[in-house]
C-alpha cells in the first residue's frame, strides 16, 4: 500500500443513503481510469474490504483493454487489495459488438455503452460477487447516485409508485452518467454503490492526487472503448459491415448523390454527405429496405412524438396510465418536458410507450435511448424506434 495513501484521512463523503449498510466486502469495477481508481481507493480508506474487478473485453488499445488492465492491476497492488480479471471477450463480442453491428445494418444509431452496462459489466460483476458469497456489494466509478427509500413513501402529482431504490443524477451535471444506466434492475441497485456520485470531476482529480494514485493525471478516456480500440466509430463500422452503394435522396424525390452504406449515417447528420444544395441539408431518415439516405432542411427534422420500445423502469413500477416526464433523447441533450402514454403490448416483451414532446424536437434518432426523469430521479428509459 502506498505510504502516501495509508496516512491520509477520509473526507466526509457519503457513499450511500442507506444508513443500515455496514462496511462489508465489496467488488469494485476497475477500468484503469482515474474515476474507478478513486472509487476503490476511497472505499479502502473508509474501511471496506475491497477487491478489484476488471473485465477483459477486447485485445489491443483502449481504456478497458490492455492498457487499462495494466493500470488496474498496478493500482490494486498499490492499494494492497486483490485483483480479479475476468475474460469476457466472447460475451462482449456477442452482446455488444454483434448487436451494435446489427443495429447499424438496420439503419439505427445504437448505444454500445448501454448494451455493455446491461448485458456485460454489471451482470458479470454481480454474478462474480454472488458466487463468492462473502461479497455483498459492488461499486463503479460512475457519476450517479442511488437512494434507498424503502422506509418512506414517495409520491408525486403523477401518482407514481416508487421502488425501494431510486437512481439519481450525479451531482456534477457535466459528468452525470445516469443516462447510460437506465437499464439497471432493482436487484443491482440494492447492491450498488457509486463513490463519486457526490463529487465533481475536479474534486475527483484533487482526491486522486491527494491519495497519490498512479492514475491521478491519466487523461480522460473517450468513454466508448470501441472508438478507443478502432480509432473511430467509422473504422469500427468499416471493419464489421460491407459497403453497399445506394442513393442520397431529397425528401422532394430528387436524387442528389450516392453513398456506400446507410451504416455511415445517422439522423441529424450534416457533415460528410458529399452533396450540393442551395442550403444546408441534414439526414432525415434511413431506409434500410431501399438502401436510401433521405435528406432535408433542418426545419424538416422536427418531430412532435416518438415510439419508445424495450422500456425498463428503474425507480418506479411500470405506469398504467399516461405520465408527465422530462425526457432526455441523447446523452448531452437538454431534458425536455413530455407526456408518456402506455400502448398495447403488441406481443412485445415489454410494453411500448408513445412519447409526446411539449415542443417538437430535432433529430429524434432511432436506436438512441429516451430516458425519463422526474427532477433528478431517473424513472426509466427505452429505445427510440
Amino acid at each position: 500500500m502506498l505510504k502516501t495513501f495509508k496516512d491520509k484521512k477520509l473526507k466526509n463523503y457519503s457513499f450511500t443513503n442507506n444508513k443500515s449498510i455496514k462496511k462489508k466486502n465489496i467488488i469494485v469495477g476497475l477500468s484503469g481510469g482515474v474515476d474507478s481508481s478513486l472509487s476503490a481507493a476511497l472505499l479502502v480508506e473508509d474501511g471496506w474490504n475491497v477487491e478489484g474487478f476488471t473485465l477483459w473485453l477486447m485485445k489491443g488499445e483502449g481504456s478497458c483493454c490492455s492498457e487499462g488492465l495494466v493500470d488496474a492491476a498496478g493500482l490494486c497492488e498499490d492499494l494492497g487489495i486483490e485483483h480479479q480479471i475476468i475474460d469476457s471477450r466472447e460475451k462482449f463480442e456477442r452482446e455488444v459488438i454483434t448487436k451494435t453491428t446489427e443495429a447499424y445494418k438496420e439503419g439505427f444509431t445504437p448505444l454500445p455503452c448501454s448494451m455493455c452496462n446491461k448485458n456485460v459489466k454489471f451482470e458479470e460483476m454481480l454474478n462474480f460477487a454472488l458466487k463468492k458469497r462473502e461479497f455483498t456489494y459492488i461499486a463503479t466509478g460512475h457519476y450517479a447516485r442511488i437512494k434507498n427509500i424503502s422506509s418512506s413513501k414517495m409520491m408525486n402529482s403523477n401518482n407514481l409508485e416508487f421502488e425501494d431504490f431510486i437512481l439519481l443524477r450525479g451531482v456534477d451535471r457535466n459528468k452525470d452518467q445516469s443516462y447510460f444506466l437506465y437499464s439497471l434492475s432493482q436487484e443491482v441497485l440494492s447492491r450498488l454503490i457509486f463513490p463519486l456520485g457526490e463529487l465533481r470531476k475536479e474534486e475527483t482529480r484533487q482526491e486522486a492526487i491527494r491519495l497519490g494514485l498512479r492514475t491521478a493525471e491519466k487523461p480522460e478516456s473517450q468513454d466508448l472503448c470501441l472508438v478507443e480500440h478502432y480509432g473511430s466509430m467509422q473504422k469500427f463500422i468499416d471493419n464489421h459491415i460491407q459497403t453497399k452503394e445506394g442513393e442520397i435522396k431529397h425528401i422532394n424525390g430528387k436524387v442528389l448523390g450516392t453513398h456506400n452504406g446507410i451504416q455511415h449515417f445517422t439522423v441529424g447528420q450534416r457533415k460528410g454527405l458529399g452533396i450540393a444544395w442551395p442550403e444546408p441539408l441534414y439526414v432525415k431518415s434511413l431506409d434500410k429496405q431501399k438502401n436510401i439516405v433521405y435528406v432535408a432542411s433542418k426545419s424538416d427534422l422536427y418531430k412532435k412524438e416518438a415510439l419508445i420500445n424495450k422500456v425498463n423502469w428503474v425507480s418506479i413500477k411500470e405506469p398504467q396510465q399516461e405520465i408527465e416526464v422530462e425526457a432526455q433523447i441523447r446523452y448531452r441533450s437538454r431534458p425536455v418536458k413530455g407526456t408518456l402514454i402506455p400502448l398495447e403490448n403488441s406481443n412485445q416483451v415489454t410494453r411500448p410507450f408513445k412519447l409526446i414532446f411539449e415542443e417538437s424536437q430535432s433529430s429524434v434518432t432511432p436506436g438512441q435511448a429516451a430516458v425519463f426523469y422526474w427532477g433528478e430521479i431517473l424513472l426509466g428509459g427505452g429505445l427510440i424506434n
